[in-house]
């Protein structure tokens, strides 16, 4: 099983994870979050981060979602990559992390490519037609 690790602005991922507990019935086992707040030390952080991961690999690998692509979160997250064992992504949402943990029994990489479709198939322009199409 594939873990995911959650590091965002403030409590952007708390949120995040309970909502997901909500459409899948439980918070998932191998799902964990970091929050980043403004007075924190980012290589305090990243100690944080990579004890996460540690925690969180059962031999499969682990995805970590952040929010902003260049933020602080994603900049911590960024520097836990291990290519193939650690991979990350920015611009969770609801979408891509229910996908993410739909699929988290798959490899690492089917993951990663899950996660990034359902978080951009998630994004519709919603229109009166679209609503009221047949």
């Amino acid at each position: 099983m594939i873990g995911i690790l959650v590091i965002t602005h403030e409590d952007l991922g708390v949120h995040l994870i309970r909502c997901v507990s909500h459409v899948v019935g439980e918070k998932p086992k191998n799902l964990q979050h970091l929050s980043i707040f403004k007075q924190d030390d980012p290589s305090d952080m990243l100690i944080k981060a990579q004890s996460l991961v540690k925690e969180l690999d059962s031999g499969g690998g682990v995805l970590v979602l952040s929010d902003i692509y260049g933020a602080t979160p994603c900049n911590i997250a960024s520097r836990l990559i291990v290519p193939g064992k650690i991979e990350c992504l920015s611009g969770v949402n609801l979408p891509m992390l229910v996908r993410t943990i739909t699929y988290s029994n798959e490899p690492l990489l089917i993951v990663l490519e899950k996660a990034l479709s359902g978080g951009k198939d998630g994004i519709k322009h919603i229109t009166v037609e679209s609503c009221n199409a047949t």
